[in-house]
C-alpha cells in the first residue's frame, strides 16, 4: 500500500469517527458542537480534494515505453504487441489488436477486477475494448509469479491511427480520491506507447 492509499484510509477513518461523534452530540442537543465537529470535517475534505485536484492538474502526462510495465501493485501491465487487423470495409473502419502482457508478481492469485483498456489517438479520441474478441481478460486471474498475455481488440474508424493505450479502473472506485494516482479526479491518464 503506498503512502497516499493509506492517508486516504486515515481520512476515511477519521470521517467516520468524526461523523459518529457528530451523530451522538445532535442526539445530546450538542448542536453548536455538532455543528463545530462537522465544520471541520468539511473543511479537512475541502483541503483534501483541493490537494488531490491541485497535484492531478500540476503533474505531466506520464508516457510508457513499448515493453515497459506500469503496475497496480503487485500487478503489472506492458505493451508487447500490436496489430492491424482486417475490418469492416462497409463500414470504413478497422480493427487493432494489442499485445499486452500481465504479470503477477506477488505470491498468491490476484486480478485487477476493474481494469479496462482504451486505445487513443494523436486527436485525443478514444475506443474501448469489443466485447468477446480478446480471448485472456484484462481482469484474469494470474497466479502469484505468474504471467499471461491478453489481446484486447478495437474498432476504429478508418481515418484512425492509434498512438496510444490507456489503462484505467473507471471512475466509481477508490483510486478517484487517492493524490497522485493515474485515475484520480482531472490526472491526465498513463499512455503506453505502441511502438519501440
Amino acid at each position: 500500500m503506498r503512502l497516499t492509499e493509506l492517508l486516504l484510509l486515515i481520512l476515511v477513518g477519521w470521517t467516520l469517527v468524526g461523523a459518529l461523534g457528530v451523530t451522538v452530540s445532535f442526539r445530546q442537543q450538542q448542536r453548536p458542537k455538532a455543528l463545530h465537529h462537522l465544520g471541520w470535517i468539511v473543511a479537512i475534505w475541502i483541503v483534501y480534494l483541493s490537494t488531490v485536484i491541485g497535484v492531478s492538474l500540476a503533474q505531466k502526462q506520464r508516457f510508457v515505453a513499448f515493453g515497459a510495465p506500469q503496475c497496480y501493485d503487485e500487478m503489472c501491465f506492458a505493451v508487447v504487441g500490436l496489430e492491424e487487423l482486417p475490418g469492416y470495409p462497409e463500414q470504413s473502419s478497422h480493427l487493432v489488436r494489442v499485445k499486452i502482457s500481465i504479470t503477477n508478481h506477488g505470491h498468491k492469485p490476484e486480478s485487477e477486477s476493474l481494469i479496462r483498456a482504451y486505445l487513443v489517438d494523436q486527436q485525443g479520441r478514444h475506443w474501448g475494448e469489443e466485447p468477446g474478441l480478446s480471448g485472456v481478460k484484462l481482469t484474469a486471474r494470474i497466479s502469484g509469479g505468474e504471467s499471461a498475455i491478453s489481446e484486447p481488440v478495437f474498432k476504429l474508424p478508418a481515418d484512425a491511427s492509434p498512438a496510444g493505450l490507456i489503462l484505467s479502473h473507471g471512475r466509481m472506485q477508490p483510486g478517484v480520491l487517492v493524490i497522485a494516482d493515474s485515475d484520480s479526479l482531472f490526472h491526465k491518464p498513463t499512455i503506453f506507447r505502441l511502438a519501440k
